[in-house]
């Protein structure tokens, strides 16, 4: 059992890890060209989605069981981590619009990593 939170945490770590290196280079991107500002809150979706979608996959390709729980369970505590981080940064505990959709998108993608994680041969 011990091994199972250790493999979740691991999941999470890959996806906050990739997030970080993904956003490094979405913002060099963005300050060296003339991509436009709009980009910002869909490239932080997308990269969000598809980091969890990595974890997640990664994860229950070695626990091999209950992917799509496995992967949500990945996915939600990855965004209420980045909740709690942003929130106390913000100095703003509110949930809105985009709030609800970003929670949604990481347990959809989660689920979905999870599903492919323990697919994979």
């Amino acid at each position: 059992m011990d091994n199972y939170f250790v493999r979740i945490f691991l999941g999470i770590g890959i996806s906050i890890g990739l997030t970080l290196i993904l956003l490094f280079v979405f913002s060099a991107v963005l300050t060296y060209t003339s991509m436009s500002e709009e980009t910002i809150e869909p490239m932080i979706i997308g990269i969000t989605g598809i980091s969890i979608l990595a974890g997640s996959s990664i994860t229950t390709a070695k626990i091999k069981r209950k992917g799509i729980v496995n992967g949500m369970i990945i996915g939600g505590i990855y965004m209420l981590m980045l909740y709690i981080t942003s929130s106390s940064l913000n100095n703003v505990f509110a949930v809105n619009t985009y709030t609800i959709i970003m929670i949604m998108i990481g347990i959809i993608a989660g689920a979905i990593g999870g599903i492919v994680g323990v697919n994979l041969k």
